[in-house]
């Protein structure tokens, strides 16, 4: 899933225009990248400022996702979305299990190692088809400033992670070069 901004969970970005009828592609941040379907009232970033905008009708097309949002009826009104990034609340999204974390409850986090050595923060999470990836920037107090691209592989890589104390411990050498 993607980032958290304002308090709000980016859930996926609108596309062009599909249709006559004021349909637009969809570009869905979520896994499986129909989850986003499921979320009919939305925020919008229209113009700076998160706005309501409502969903009423979602599909599967093809390799992708298209929609239709209330009050947006032809191609000259559906336009004026295109590019508008879509966000939830975070506690809109369906609960996990303990042991499972959405993206956006990691970014910001501080990194460990197995020893103690404070690698950074996790700026951000990257997807690479293998395996989910911590993007670490260093941040005052880290050991250098380095940024570290660690494997997030629990129980192999990824030892612990603690949404108390907002920390992830990590089976990771300072000095990889990953």
């Amino acid at each position: 899933m993607a980032r958290e901004q304002q308090g709000l969970v980016t859930m996926g970005r609108i596309g062009r225009v599909y249709g006559i009828k004021g349909w637009l592609k969809l570009m869905s941040y979520t896994e499986p990248m129909e989850n986003i379907l499921e979320y009919h009232h939305l925020q919008a970033l229209m113009n700076g400022r998160w706005q309501p905008l409502e969903m009423d009708q979602g599909r599967v097309h093809g390799k992708g996702l298209v929609a239709h949002f209330v009050g947006y009826d032809d191609p000259d009104a559906a336009k004026l979305l295109t590019g508008v990034e879509l966000a939830v609340l975070p506690q809109e999204l369906p609960p996990l299990q303990a042991e499972d974390f959405y993206w956006h409850e990691l970014v910001g986090m501080r990194v460990v190692t197995n020893t103690g050595q404070f690698l950074g923060t996790v700026a951000r999470m990257m997807e690479t088809g293998a395996n989910d990836v911590l993007v670490v920037q260093p941040a005052q107090g880290s050991m250098d400033t380095r940024e570290r691209l660690i494997p997030y592989l629990p129980g192999r890589v990824v030892t612990q992670v603690s949404r108390e104390e907002r920390c992830i411990q990590v089976d990771w050498e300072p000095d990889y070069l990953a």
